[in-house]
């Protein structure tokens, strides 16, 4: 069987918009500068990770001796010795956060969630699908979450075990709750620490904070009992993915053991892309440290960049510390969708991504936003 040349036609204009569209993106944490090549030969095989990838499967080909690398390599970064750890290459940022939440919901079965209003739109998904009890906290002007009204929510709603969900960088914002704060604010309440759950959502900024000089707290040393992270944001992908690492001992609660794999399950999916560790496993095996903290510094360099730019024109653009995602007013409709922003009711954002070489595609925004502000105050 054969496509129709109709077909093939098709398949060629979609691969020709893709070539012209690769490096369009400044408003999605997203990063376009990744090479797979020497992956593409695995694609004829249909590899399934399904099950834990530190225990045999019947399902031979499977990719588990690339992601336990992968594993040990998060661990590591996240500070976690890995015999005490366990996770799994997800299928992005959000299977990570369920992942993160059913443990807590497991841990503490009529505990409360809580999570700012800055948190991203996923996780009200989640409390649905996991029929957990929950409550929105307000957040900060800069999308930080107002502790204040944390602790004055679950005082409320006099909760001994609540399940916090902490943002290591909000999506709209790039703001990082404070998990230092948050656990000394509990311990004032008389929480201890083993009655509560403390999950980190650090989609982007999982692979941000590692790396440079002043890190705010995000990592199990810190205090968190399990994080998620994207690895199509900012170590670039072409297939969505993630990676969700936890307390081993938490995740020994939710183990089932499947007989016709002849293998134990812990993840959400079951059956699960082999491809994406071998992807995952390439990056990281193929980067050092200091690749990274270039990287890293490049990213950071240019969201300031716009944010002086921005500054010196007039317009109240910011960043929070540490953070690669530069916030401005929002521009007409005209403006943010010529350049794919994401924008949130009044404000709209820059993401400065690994395939910004230069600052082309900043200014070009930046003088469009500008034009388009200053004809609005005319």
């Amino acid at each position: 069987m054969t496509l129709s040349i109709a077909d093939q036609n098709k398949l060629d204009a979609f691969w020709s918009y893709c070539v012209k569209n690769q490096y369009f993106n400044i408003g999605y944490p997203e990063s376009a500068d990744f090479d797979y090549t020497i992956l593409e030969r695995f694609m004829r095989f249909s590899i399934n990770n399904c099950g834990d990838w530190a225990e045999y499967c019947n399902y031979l080909l499977n990719s588990f001796e690339f992601e336990k690398e992968v594993m040990e390599y998060f661990a590591q970064l996240f500070k976690i010795p890995f015999e005490e750890s366990w996770g799994y290459v997800t299928n992005g940022g959000t299977e990570g956060n369920m992942f993160g939440c059913y443990l807590g919901r497991e841990l503490f079965p009529d505990g409360t969630l809580y999570y700012s209003k800055d948190t991203h739109y996923s996780v009200a998904k989640i409390v649905k699908l996991l029929r957990i009890k929950s409550r929105v906290v307000e957040s900060q002007p800069n999308g930080e979450m107002d502790y204040d009204d944390l602790m004055h929510k679950i005082a409320a709603d006099g909760e001994r075990h609540p399940i916090i969900f902490a943002n290591i960088g909000t999506t709209v914002r790039g703001a990082v709750d404070n998990i230092a704060i948050i656990q000394q604010r509990l311990k004032e309440a008389g929480i201890a620490r083993e009655d509560y759950y403390l999950h980190a959502d650090a989609a982007l900024s999982g692979m941000i904070l590692p790396f440079v000089d002043e890190p705010q707290p995000f990592t199990f040393a810190d205090g968190i009992d399990s994080i998620g992270v994207s690895g199509h944001k900012m170590i670039g992908c072409p297939i969505p993915c993630g990676i969700v690492v936890a307390r081993r001992k938490n995740v020994d609660l939710i183990s089932v053991e499947i007989d016709y794999i002849s293998a134990h399950d812990k993840t959400i999916t079951g059956s699960r892309n082999g491809h994406t560790p071998l992807m995952m496993w390439e990056a990281v095996r193929s980067h050092t440290l200091a690749d990274w903290q270039r990287r890293i510094r490049h990213c950071l360099d240019i969201a300031q960049y716009a944010v002086d730019r921005f500054q010196a024109a007039g317009v109240n653009a910011w960043r929070n510390k540490n953070s690669i995602t530069v916030v401005f007013p929002c521009p007409s409709e005209a403006v943010w969708k010529k350049h794919c922003l994401a924008t949130s009711g009044d404000v709209a954002h820059l993401i400065a991504s690994g395939h910004h070489l230069d600052t082309s595609k900043v200014d070009a925004l930046i003088d469009d936003v500008i034009a388009d502000l200053n004809a609005r105050a005319a």
